[in-house]
């Protein structure tokens, strides 16, 4: 599976971005992300055997992930962010036909990772 990921930039604290991930095959897909000398987390899952929904709790309620099945393109809308926020997001894929919610979060459930593109959230 290849990813390709885009959609990063330079935004104000309260702004938005919208990032996309494009397949080139249908799979459950996340995004994770990882700030400088931080470790790598977790932010948000589309599982495709069921298109359930899943979110850490820092992304809950202000990043959304929705899927554009035609083009093979999960998108991850983030708003009211934060400088915290701040990191290089990764897009992940699976080919599993199901992954349990146990492993939902873990990056060792996806075996497909795109390059990383950049969020800076600065005034």
């Amino acid at each position: 599976v290849q990813l390709q990921a885009s959609g990063g930039g330079l935004v104000q604290p309260g702004g938005s971005l919208r990032l996309s991930c494009t397949a080139s095959e249908r799979t459950s897909m996340a995004w994770f992300r990882q700030a400088p000398g931080k470790d790598r987390e977790f932010v948000s899952a589309l599982r495709r055997s069921d298109n359930n929904e899943f979110y850490s709790d820092f992304a809950r309620g202000r990043f959304t992930i929705s899927r554009d099945s035609a083009k093979n393109t999960v998108y991850l809308q983030m708003n009211s962010l934060r400088p915290e926020d701040t990191a290089s997001y990764y897009c992940a894929a699976s080919k599993a036909s199901h992954i349990i919610v146990s492993r939902i979060r873990s990056g060792d459930s996806y075996d497909h990772w795109g390059q990383g593109t950049l969020v800076t959230v600065s005034s």
